[in-house]
């Protein structure tokens, strides 16, 4: 037996289990969408699966609650496949094995998939569950969430007949979320140009230990970015060493805080030891200010032999590329001046690689207003342009805008006190949900997204708590029963 066997709704663990065993990060979803479509089968339930890969299943409503208004299930099929650099693990392969540790659930230095696994399992649970009480229903499982929310973007407009959405992707106990941030990705190419030069003994400066996390989620805590730091770190050492750079890179998904990087770079012998003192000291004050943030960030120089047909780059080359990711923004650029607490703008410097003949870098930006988004954007385009920089931005997705006179809202906040004697706090979330595409491709749409406890999505940290879960079902339950009158 594993250990999460025996938690509580077993329906929906069962399922939770099983989505662990099948790969399913972003872009391979066929499995676990042919895994939701089994159950559906198996119950004898309509069901159907768009060019995309997004799944509906329909059933219907209890006895009586036919003339109900039709409720949507939504989460997403896909998982952030994350890992920690010293743990093996394939994410096209491997099963991800859940443990439960101090009554949460985790992974052993990967990704949990909680997010949106236990959403997907509790859709999953409902419509097996003979005594649950509802209208008519739907389940609606979308692809690539995680990488831009591209499944909904191809949802057809006849694809769902209910009017009430319920979105099981959030990540606070005791919250409805009502809105969320809007956001587009840039994609940034330099141009790098090598040189030929006398030898010289091979070095690699990695950072790690970082805590990453969701650059929507977890952006306002401060936690550090390893390109930025390194970036840092280079920076002040090429100032007064001839270093000359090999490689660079750092960060895997655009929506999660880049965790570890590392460079490769040559550097003359006789300079080693002074070198070696400079970056301890920079490494040194850095982790001091990032000591309360950031308690396991490390920072190591080790030598290394570089290969014979990697050429460093020119020294013009070189200042551009530790310029740009210097200059380029990261991290909370404003709070929302109503909702208090929350921010408005954010962007996130995601992703670097260097090849032959270019560096490749992708940002991440967010704002729950449209032209705060465009002007983030623009900042990050006078970067690029200043440094000589090629650069996309192609189309984001919106935000989804509070709505407080919601009567689905009215009727969740008295289910929620009912059936756990509290008021909920309600609120808005600085990271992207399916809700803003939704709600434009069906018009009138009632949506609000809650679920049960989840920590550090996005990175190998990330743990789910099994008592959360439970009372997060019980909530499941009580709503679709009241909504169906």
């Amino acid at each position: 037996m594993s250990e999460i066997s025996g938690l509580k709704p077993s329906a929906l663990w069962k399922h939770f289990e099983a989505i662990c065993k099948i790969p399913h990060g972003s872009g391979n979803e066929k499995a676990v969408g042919d895994y939701v479509i089994a159950q559906a089968k198996k119950l004898g339930l309509a069901w159907k699966k768009d060019k995309t890969g997004n799944v509906v299943i329909r059933k219907p409503a209890s006895p009586g609650k036919e003339k109900a208004v039709g409720v949507v299930l939504q989460g997403h099929l896909d998982m952030v496949n994350e890992k920690n650099s010293d743990v093996k693990h394939d994410f096209l392969k491997d099963p991800i094995v859940p443990v439960l540790r101090d009554g949460w659930v985790q992974a052993v230095g990967t990704t949990l998939g909680a997010d949106n696994g236990i959403g997907v399992a509790a859709g999953l649970a409902a419509i097996e569950s003979p005594d649950l009480i509802h209208g008519p229903l739907e389940l609606l499982f979308t692809v690539s969430e995680e990488t831009g929310l591209d499944g909904a973007r191809t949802i057809e407009p006849t694809a769902l007949q209910g009017r009430y959405l319920l979105n099981l992707d959030s990540e606070e106990e005791g919250t409805f979320t009502i809105g969320c941030a809007g956001g587009a990705d840039s994609d940034i190419a330099i141009p790098l140009a090598r040189r030929a030069i006398k030898a010289k003994a091979g070095f690699r400066l990695k950072i790690s230990g970082l805590r990453g996390g969701h650059s929507g989620v977890n952006i306002h805590e401060g936690r550090g970015n390893a390109i930025k730091l390194l970036a840092r770190v280079l920076g002040q050492a090429s100032a007064k060493f001839p270093l000359a750079l090999l490689k660079m890179e750092g960060g895997n998904k655009h929506n999660a805080i880049p965790r570890e990087a590392v460079a490769e770079f040559l550097l003359e012998p006789a300079k080693v030891k002074a070198f070696s003192t400079l970056v301890q000291a920079a490494c040194d004050r850095i982790k001091s200010e990032f000591k309360a943030v950031e308690p396991g960030l490390q920072f190591a120089l080790e030598p290394f032999e570089p290969p014979a047909k990697l050429l460093p780059l020119t020294p013009k080359s070189q200042k551009t590329l530790f310029n740009f990711l210097l200059a380029c923004p990261h991290g909370v650029l404003g709070m929302h001046a109503e909702l208090k607490g929350l921010v408005e703008t954010s962007t996130n410097l995601a992703i670097l690689r260097t090849l032959k003949d270019k560096a490749t870098i992708l940002c991440s930006s967010r704002s729950s207003a449209a032209s705060a988004l465009e002007g983030t954007r623009q900042a990050i385009k006078a970067v690029a342009d200043l440094t000589g920089a090629r650069i996309k931005q192609p189309e984001g997705y919106p935000a989804w805008t509070p709505n407080m006179g919601s009567a689905l809202l009215a009727t969740m906040k008295g289910i929620y006190k009912s059936a756990f004697g509290q008021e909920p706090v309600i609120g808005a979330i600085h990271a992207g949900l399916e809700c803003g595409i939704i709600g434009e491709k069906f018009p009138g749409m009632d949506m609000i997204s809650f679920g049960p406890n989840l920590q550090n999505p996005h990175s190998p940290d990330e743990r789910v708590e099994a008592a959360s879960v439970e009372r997060f079902w019980t909530l499941v339950v009580a709503a679709l029963k009241s909504l169906a009158g």
